[in-house]
């Protein structure tokens, strides 16, 4: 059978990588907040180590649902939660989509490498440990034996590499690491992406439950879950004033990230506290937190822009 003509950027869903881009950047910037400048090479490998390993999280997933059953069963598949669904219609791009995601961690590794040997020797554990854990989690946050999007951890493993872990590796970028301004950055961006995972389980819990793959979200219900969405955002709009705080007396400007909150989030909850249950009227909210998520990963990254130059 012959491959179909499928885009690169189809199989890495790289509309996606806004998720990984916004920690990294969050964390550089504090960096050179930090320090009064940017380093420029530290953060370009950042910026592909983290590419590369977020490419091949989104290739793995995709590949161990569908191998799993999961995107299979999955009817309300949609433009934020379900998978892509390419091999679903196409089966024969399996190998194709395996050595994409191994060339993605090789070209992040390589990247690691390099970032390696230009930071000073006592910040090196530190990247060699990100860089390890982050390419067990792209893999094995679906693949068995380890499954842990089906042992109620992927929330937690989520927010994790996409918010303190991510937030470190940019920060590190800049010869940073458990400053108090990089500390109080950690939580957020992982916070942001959490809520878009969060989102997608509830409209997935069918298709989830069907395929044996019982997250954080599947343990709750529905009921109890619609509940944890407000959870998340709220700890990221206290960590949002928290880090203004800190980052006085040009700190303020960070409010701007809180901007998405009274635009969207209120339409967002009124559909996820009525339909809670009912996935194709979730999908609704879905797109709204989304727009949420890109809304705020954009305003962080430049009010941190700004408080840099007003610093400098």
């Amino acid at each position: 059978m012959t491959e179909p003509k499928t885009s690169l950027v189809q199989i890495l869903r790289a509309p996606f990588f806004s998720s990984i881009l916004a920690p990294l950047l969050v964390g550089a910037l504090i960096g050179a907040i930090i320090h009064g400048s940017v380093a420029w090479l530290g953060l370009a490998l950042i910026l592909v180590m983290g590419l590369g390993l977020h490419a091949a999280t989104n290739v793995y997933n995709d590949i161990y649902d569908t191998l799993q059953g999961t995107d299979r069963i999955n009817l309300h598949r949609n433009d934020f939660s379900g998978g892509s669904g390419l091999l679903v219609q196409h089966p024969e791009l399996l190998p194709r989509m395996y050595r994409v995601a191994r060339v993605s961690l090789l070209v992040a590794l390589t990247a690691a490498v390099v970032l390696v040997l230009l930071l000073p020797n006592p910040l090196r554990p530190y990247l060699i440990g990100l860089y390890a854990l982050a390419a067990f989690f792209s893999k094995y946050y679906t693949a068995a034996p380890i499954k842990l999007a089906s042992r109620g951890l992927g929330e937690i493993s989520v927010w994790f590499a996409f918010g303190p872990m991510a937030v470190l590796a940019g920060a590190l970028s800049q010869q940073a690491t458990f400053h108090p301004y990089v500390v109080a950055a950690m939580p957020l961006t992982g916070l942001s992406t959490a809520s878009i995972l969060w989102m997608g389980q509830m409209i997935d819990l069918p298709a989830d439950a069907a395929a044996g793959k019982r997250g954080m979200v599947a343990r709750l219900g529905s009921g109890v879950a619609r509940y944890g969405f407000v959870v998340i955002h709220l700890l990221l709009v206290t960590g949002i004033t928290a880090l203004a705080w800190r980052l006085q007396p040009a700190g303020w400007i960070i409010l701007i990230a809180l901007l998405p909150y009274p635009l969207l989030f209120r339409r967002a909850w009124r559909t996820v506290h009525l339909y809670h249950d009912q996935p194709a009227e979730l999908k609704a909210a879905a797109g709204l937190n989304v727009q949420m998520h890109l809304l705020f990963s954009l305003l962080i990254v430049v009010a941190l822009a700004l408080v840099l130059i007003l610093n400098t």
